[in-house]
C-alpha cells in the first residue's frame, strides 16, 4: 500500500486510497475483496496480495499504457 501511496505523490496521474474492508462491508462486497490487499485500477479489480516493487510497477503502467495519457 505504501508503493501505491508513493506512486501518487510521484504522478498526478495516480491515486491510491486505502480502506478497511471490515469497516465497509458494502463495498468489499462490491469490489469482491476476498484477500487484501485487492489493487483496483480505474475501478475494476485487477489483482490480490502483494507484488515485488518492481512487479507493481509493470503492471500499473501497462494499465496506462493501454488507457493512454
Amino acid at each position: 500500500m505504501l508503493l501505491a501511496f508513493r506512486c501518487a505523490l510521484a504522478s498526478e496521474r495516480v491515486s491510491a486510497a486505502a480502506i478497511e474492508a471490515n469497516e465497509f462491508p458494502q463495498l468489499s462486497q462490491e469490489m469482491g475483496v476476498y484477500a487484501v490487499p485487492r489493487i483496483v485500477v480505474d475501478g475494476e479489480p485487477r489483482w490480490d496480495g502483494a507484488v515485488p516493487e518492481a512487479e507493481f510497477i509493470r503492471r500499473i503502467t501497462a494499465g496506462a499504457e493501454t488507457n493512454g495519457p
